[in-house]
């Protein structure tokens, strides 16, 4: 099951981004999926239940996102949207068509808590789940 490899280089990437944030914890991961990645939502999913144990991702939740397949028309120029098994110009028809989109897996962003010490008072007060945006 390749998505277990998968979920494990993801949490390296969320694990890496938490220690840049300084976040003390991750709330939700955020994942673009496009049906021509080669990845299963389904057991993407169940490999996260794994590939997160004992991460500061350990109660995260796993949010996937369905990309959408897209081609340009080496035909009449447009952008149009495709299905997996037809990849024609949805304007001309033509066959003679690039992939634009549908076949990528993005880490679109993560929720992450960090705790915050106020140095007058000494104390560490949460602050609310933020979104930091992965490019």
């Amino acid at each position: 099951m390749h998505e277990l490899a998968v979920c494990q280089a993801l949490m390296e990437q969320v694990e890496h981004i938490a220690l840049e944030q300084r976040a003390d914890q991750v709330v939700a991961i955020h994942l673009g999926i496009g049906p021509l990645s080669g990845v299963e939502p389904a057991l993407l999913e169940q490999a996260f239940t794994v590939a997160r144990a004992g991460t500061v991702a350990d109660h995260a939740e796993l949010v996937i996102e369905s990309m959408a397949i897209r081609v340009s028309c080496k035909q009449c120029g447009q952008v149009t949207d495709a299905l997996p098994s037809r990849l024609l110009c949805g304007n001309c028809g033509d066959w003679h068509t690039r992939l634009v989109s549908g076949d990528e897996l993005l880490l679109l962003h993560v929720e992450i808590v960090r705790q915050t010490v106020d140095p007058a008072a000494d104390t560490a007060t949460t602050m609310p789940a933020t979104s930091e945006q992965c490019n």
